[in-house]
């Protein structure tokens, strides 16, 4: 089996990440990562940039990954939606991965320790995905309330904190178990790319008609209910 084209599409968080590569090894990748960022202005610009700069027309793919959650509902609808449009107008196969593994693929240990990828939900709320030094879950994907209660329910040793999250966890956390990586905040689409080979080389396809980001929890805002 020749060597696959694929398109990796990463918008979870505020980061707008988009990245062709051949297999594992990466193409080009375009994002911007910004607070204000819309990623519904330019996320099919950077398809296009993405593509073309890797020389790769889009009726050349042979698959699409992407980062299905959690993190925020309306980058997720974007990605997801864009997704399955490209794989359904090429009939090619959609492969999804959690956007908390995703992010986890920045951080390399050498000894044991618990990795705690966290993306930024509401107020003192995270999305915590706890996995071991090799990437293995060790729990399921959970929104947590980060409080001292929480931080000592967590799996025991010592622990690497890290993502737009980790932050609200620095005031119960004190100690030498606790290590802080502040230079990794967001996933990037760069960090799909062995994932995502992965599972395209076990054929561990989506639906695409009925596949559904995973929001974890219902999106909800501050407008008050109709009545």
């Amino acid at each position: 089996m020749s060597t696959p084209y694929l398109l990796h599409l990463e918008t979870a968080t505020t980061n707008c990440s988009v990245a062709v590569s051949k297999g594992e090894e990466l193409l080009y990748c375009k994002e911007s990562n910004s607070p204000d960022f819309r990623h519904s202005d330019y996320l099919h610009l950077f398809i296009e940039e993405a593509l073309a700069q890797a020389g790769v027309k889009i009726n050349a793919l042979d698959g699409v990954g992407v980062s299905m959650g959690p993190g925020s509902y309306t980058g997720l609808r974007i990605g997801v939606s864009s997704a399955k449009g490209i794989c359904y107008a090429n009939d090619i196969p959609l492969m999804a991965v959690n956007s908390l593994a995703v992010m986890a693929q920045q951080c390399r240990m050498d000894e044991a320790a618990v990795l705690l990828p966290m993306i930024d939900a509401r107020r003192m709320e995270v999305f915590a995905l706890p996995m071991d030094q090799n990437h293995h879950p060790l729990e399921a994907t959970k929104a947590l309330i980060i409080s001292a209660e929480t931080i000592d329910a967590l799996p025991s040793g010592k622990k690497v904190l890290f993502g737009s999250g980790a932050e609200k966890c620095k005031a119960f956390c004190q100690g030498d178990d606790f290590l802080f990586r502040d230079d990794i905040s967001v996933p990037s689409a760069k960090d799909m790319l062995p994932l995502i080979a992965a599972k395209y080389k076990q054929k561990e396809f989506e639906d695409v008609a009925y596949f559904e980001p995973f929001y974890l929890k219902d999106f909800y805002t501050n407008a008050s209910p109709a009545k």
